[in-house]
């Protein structure tokens, strides 16, 4: 009986001494050295791919897209698909995801019309006509997340005028703009060149101070 409950007890007691290294290790000690090593090497990356204005202010994230109601910024993708560019870009950062409807479904059609009508609409301005066939599709449709942070230099450059317009810039100051925060492809092959709209339109902001 004295044996048994001694057993029990070495057992017990070896258990526990288990569980507290391993606590130790995995739950303390591993998750610091992770930690650590992406803080030294991909600081950026490690803390979200912040993005900060002139001021040192953080304002978003480089992997997440923005609405913008004021038509002086340049414009996301739509939204999952929902609809007019001017009106409803609305990020759903709680929701991610595609429409998932085929591509003659009835609402699908209307939402897609219905932006590349805003898209000409809003762009078009003095001395400058966006005609329906200049639209890219990034412009008109979301990506399958639905939080896309690019669009394509296309969609980018249709925007120029506009927003020169309305930021009192000339049509050459945007355009310098959009070049300086147009990536190219990955390794020089890999997905097509694009423009984070957040970064450009951070430095759209400090231009326009000047």
């Amino acid at each position: 009986m004295n044996d048994s409950a001694a057993n029990t007890g070495r057992v017990l007691w070896a258990g526990l001494r288990a569980l507290l290294a391993l606590t130790v290790i995995t739950g303390v000690l591993y998750p610091l050295a992770v930690t650590g090593v992406a803080q030294a090497a991909f600081p950026g990356k490690a803390n979200g791919s912040e993005i900060k204005d002139a001021s040192g202010r953080v304002v978003g994230s480089a992997l997440i897209g923005q609405s913008y109601e004021d038509l002086r910024w340049f414009q996301p993708r739509p939204s999952n698909g929902l609809g007019v560019n001017s009106v409803n870009t609305q990020y759903e950062l709680i929701l991610s995801g595609a429409t998932n409807r085929s591509g003659d479904n009835e609402d699908l059609v209307r939402w897609v019309t219905e932006a590349k009508a805003a898209v000409v609409r809003d762009n078009s301005v003095n001395g400058y006509t966006v005609k329906p066939s200049d639209v890219p599709a990034d412009a008109i449709t979301s990506s399958g997340s639905g939080l896309d942070p690019h669009i394509s230099p296309e969609y980018a450059k249709i925007q120029v005028h506009r927003v020169a317009e309305k930021n009192h810039l000339t049509v050459a100051q945007v355009d310098r703009l959009v070049a300086d925060h147009t990536d190219d492809r990955v390794l020089g092959f890999i997905g097509e060149p694009r423009v984070n709209v957040l970064e450009l339109n951070v430095a759209l902001k400090e231009s326009a101070k000047g």
